[in-house]
């Protein structure tokens, strides 16, 4: 894994900022934050197909099945908060990368179970069948399976990082994915299918199913940065307000849009309030994780993020 993640880190941001700088100067050019996320993205997406294992062996239909969901799109947000945080704090990115890797391998499994028939039963995720349309309900399930517990293993064996920092993050990202994080949300969002949702419990279900790991991209950023352990808590605390506003900020403009498009169901906030107030409490939240990222140093592309994803429109 070692040198595969070395191998990354070495050319490939450097071709990506070459082929941004290419891009015509015209007003459908990216922000420089979206250029930020474009740049990350594609970061990733490289680290994980270099890692994510692959091959002709008797089980590779998991292979396929990992990488078709792994490799498939998405915003990305969540293992670029783990790579700007480090980068913010003055840490190596070599070290945030396998953190990055593994909290969207959490992400992935999460969204493969979701899709699945005793869940939300979708066809269609990122403009592609779901994994359980394309290979089967059973491969589907184990494929989620295998991305949570390879997540761990990327933190394990992460070599630009003492174990010390390993032990922490496999510790932080298991806390947030669990009974108490984003499993525990999506129990509280099973409970209340056809039901009218309590506004306490909607915001305990959304802090819980995506605050979690948004929050704890955002510590392993921390944690990868924190090499001598001089960090003092104060400073994982307000990256933690950071992500819980911009997280919960992040969700309210989802259900808003989803509003938009005709799909407000009972555990959207817009069950609870009108758009225009869904709007400013997304500002409001927006405003909080803004001065959460105030005692961080180097926070301006924090702070670009939570303006560009309160303003979304897709």
């Amino acid at each position: 894994m070692e040198n595969n993640l070395d191998e990354v880190l070495g050319g490939a941001e450097a071709a990506l900022n070459d082929e941004i700088s290419k891009l015509p100067a015209t007003e459908e050019s990216p922000s420089p934050i979206e250029a930020e996320l474009l740049r990350n993205g594609e970061l990733i997406v490289g680290a994980l197909d270099s890692v994510l294992p692959q091959g002709d062996a008797l089980h590779s239909v998991i292979y396929e099945a990992m990488r078709y969901s792994a490799l498939g799109g998405g915003k990305r947000i969540r293992p670029y908060l783990t790579l700007e945080f480090c980068r913010a704090l003055g840490g190596d990115t070599s070290a945030a990368l396998p953190y990055a890797c593994a909290v969207e391998c959490i992400h992935t499994y999460s969204l493969i179970h979701d899709d699945l028939p005793s869940m939300d039963n979708d066809d269609v995720r990122r403009g592609k069948p779901t994994l359980h349309r394309a290979f089967g309900e059973a491969n589907a399930l184990l494929a989620g399976d295998a991305l949570l517990t390879y997540a761990f293993a990327l933190i394990a064996e992460n070599p630009f990082a003492d174990a010390g920092r390993n032990v922490r993050a496999a510790s932080v990202l298991a806390a947030s994915a669990g009974h108490d994080g984003m499993i525990g949300g999506q129990v509280l969002d099973l409970l209340y299918v056809g039901k009218s949702i309590p506004a306490d419990v909607l915001f305990e279900t959304e802090r819980k199913k995506t605050g979690e790991l948004i929050a704890a991209a955002a510590s392993l950023g921390v944690i990868a940065a924190d090499a001598d352990g001089s960090i003092p808590e104060e400073v994982y605390a307000a990256a933690r307000r950071y992500a819980f506003s911009m997280g919960l900020a992040f969700q309210i403009v989802d259900d808003i849009l989803d509003g938009e498009e005709g799909e407000t169901d009972e555990t959207s906030v817009l069950s609870l309030m009108s758009a225009d107030e869904a709007k400013n409490l997304a500002a409001e939240l927006t405003r909080q994780a803004i001065a959460a990222a105030g005692s961080i140093p180097n926070s301006e592309n924090l702070c670009a993020l939570a303006e560009y994803l309160a303003s979304r429109r897709a």
